[in-house]
């Protein structure tokens, strides 16, 4: 039997979620709460398996709440279940320590599929709130790439100055390209790049221009 907590300040909705999982033998719902202070007292006098909790609601936010009954009660573990879609709801509920996030709108057959899913102990996400997940992951890497990648005054990046400081310091292409774990011809196209760039003509001349423009 999981014993569930229900999180909403509104009556209605707390109603359909009853009325949803009603007829699950092995869900009992325990009892209700309207918003996160009364949600951590019902937790500690109840001890739920699953709090069902709402984020928007008045006294305290559910993000608030799940953060504190992740830390406090470590074995009640909470799935969100908001309208709202946006990443940093859906983040930061996350990082409070919520296993799983649905959107209002989610079917029965999910919603049960969430629960049960991680009162086993494992996370559950709907593919919306998954995609959202990806996209906020792959805007920051983009960002990260972005900044990886923006020039200093000689239009060097900053994986072009990396590599001129070991060739300042003698590494070989070889070492340079197990240090960037990239190709030895990789690592020469970016030499022949970082040249072109000073104007200058062979190695010698590279190494004396970077010294004397302390570009490393």
């Amino acid at each position: 039997m999981i014993k569930i907590l229900l999180v909403d300040d509104h009556g209605i909705v707390r109603d359909g979620i009853k009325a949803t999982l009603s007829s699950e033998k092995n869900l009992k719902i325990i009892g209700e709460a309207s918003n996160g202070i009364e949600a951590i007292e019902l937790t500690k006098k109840l001890t739920p398996d699953i709090i069902i909790m709402d984020i928007s609601m008045p006294e305290m936010s559910g993000i608030e709440a799940t953060a504190i009954i992740s830390d406090r009660f470590p074995n009640t573990r909470t799935l969100v279940l908001s309208m709202h879609d946006n990443e940093d709801y859906i983040l930061k509920s996350i990082e409070s320590g919520a296993y799983g996030y649905l959107l209002k709108d989610t079917g029965k057959e999910e919603f049960i599929k969430a629960i049960t899913t991680i009162a086993k102990g494992d996370k559950y996400f709907s593919t919306p709130v998954s995609g959202i997940i990806a996209d906020g992951y792959l805007q920051r890497i983009k960002k990260a790439s972005s900044s990886e990648e923006s020039s200093d005054h000689f239009g060097l990046t900053k994986r072009e100055k990396g590599i001129l400081k070991m060739i300042v310091n003698g590494n070989s292409n070889r070492e340079i390209a197990d240090n960037f774990t990239i190709s030895i011809r990789t690592i020469e196209t970016h030499r022949f790049n970082i040249m072109k760039k000073l104007k200058v003509k062979n190695a010698a001349e590279l190494v004396k221009f970077a010294i004397e423009n302390k570009i490393v």
